[in-house]
């Protein structure tokens, strides 16, 4: 099941980091401010991050397989359709309901993933992590591929390995497993309020992180377009390397968890990413990309490392938990940041719009010392 949930958990990223890439032709093609290139970001970001402790909590009441099933497919079928928008309202409400089918999916897999396993639960967080991360760092070349050969409205061929995906996980999924009688149908707050303090250190943790990381995401292409002269090609290769050393990163950090546990590996990865994402933007050349790639992958080590050290704080409401610590503090973080990165772009440059996120895993790191040493005693 791990393997099946991982290839699903590889296809909805991929499709989840197409925006990115296609906003320079999204905005040439509909003549779109980088405001409203930072508006759509954050309608992507509420539609498939903001709204996964919804999808955690109908997952857990209702536990029904088709929240990871059919996701892949609904991703697939509106992120690849963007191209043929007649308009930005279009462009808005497709971008929402492929972000449904990413925000679908997340809570109820990450949750049948924790719970599957007992001996060294980050090493196998991080695979599953991992998978989504790697499928989010191809999803830039596969898209720009797209484009390229086939134009951009008919990149909706690219929902094609989606649509696959969502009939293989209907054919061989198994439903979750029934909870009893007296749990079923039932959310509770009194596990999550008596862990309250260590699940709000991990939340901003989590929040922090995510600023730099999904805006880094949303606008490296215009930023290297723009303002450094990359063709898109380029731009996309170099996304993919930031996306891809991320999705080692996360790897890396759940084998680290499991070995020194959680707490340092996150105050490492806050306060390690930060001078060599500083690093990218004062640099140019391979110097450059480097310093992009080792901050990425830096930087999330925490990914696997925040999501299993919340479940175990709170093991019977892991599917809410999951969504708190992967889509809501992911998506609130977009929400705010991708649209005012954008308006700062608009009133300044990008690159100093960049800039001023580099504070922001400093922050986390301060945050995070806060965080007591043994989560058995918090």
């Amino acid at each position: 099941m791990l393997v099946l949930l991982s290839l699903g958990h590889f296809f909805v990223d991929l499709y989840s980091s197409a925006l990115a890439v296609l906003q320079p032709l999204l905005l040439a093609k509909l003549n779109l401010s980088l405001t409203q290139a930072g508006v759509l970001g954050g309608v992507m970001i509420c539609s498939s991050s903001v709204m996964q402790p919804a999808y955690g909590y109908l997952s857990d009441r209702f536990r029904s397989r088709l929240f990871s099933a059919l996701a892949p497919a609904v991703a697939g079928v509106f992120i690849s359709a963007l191209g043929m928008a007649p308009s930005y309202g279009w462009l808005l409400a497709m971008v929402a309901l492929g972000g449904a089918g990413v925000a679908s999916f997340h809570p109820q897999a990450s949750s049948r993933v924790g719970l599957s396993t007992t001996a060294n639960r980050g090493r196998w967080m991080a695979v599953f992590i991992s998978s989504g991360a790697l499928g989010m760092s191809f999803g830039p070349t596969y898209f720009t591929t797209l484009a390229n050969k086939l134009g951009l409205e008919r990149a909706v061929w690219g929902a094609l390995p989606g649509i696959a995906v969502t009939l293989l996980l209907l054919f061989v999924l198994p439903p979750p497993a029934a909870r009893t009688a007296a749990g079923r149908h039932r959310f509770e707050w009194r596990p999550l309020r008596a862990v309250a303090r260590p699940l709000t250190i991990l939340y901003f943790a989590v929040f922090f992180r995510s600023i730099v990381q999904i805006a880094f995401t949303q606008f490296i292409p215009l930023y290297l377009t723009r303002e450094r002269g990359y063709s898109l090609s380029a731009a996309s290769a170099t996304l993919t390397l930031y996306l891809l050393s991320g999705a080692l990163g996360g790897f890396i950090g759940g084998h680290f968890a499991d070995r020194f546990g959680g707490r340092l590996v996150i105050l490492i990865s806050l306060i390690g990413s930060a001078p060599f994402l500083a690093l990218f933007l004062a640099t140019s050349g391979a110097v450059s990309a480097v310093c992009l790639a080792l901050g990425g992958l830096i930087l999330l080590f925490t990914i696997p490392v925040n999501v299993v050290m919340a479940q175990e704080l709170a093991p019977s409401q892991s599917g809410t938990i999951s969504a708190l610590m992967m889509g809501f503090a992911w998506g609130v973080a977009g929400m705010i940041f991708i649209p005012l990165t954008g308006w700062i772009a608009d009133h300044t440059s990008l690159h100093l719009a960049l800039s001023l996120l580099v504070a922001f895993p400093v922050l986390g790191f301060l945050v995070t010392l806060k965080l007591p040493k043994d989560l058995s005693h918090a």
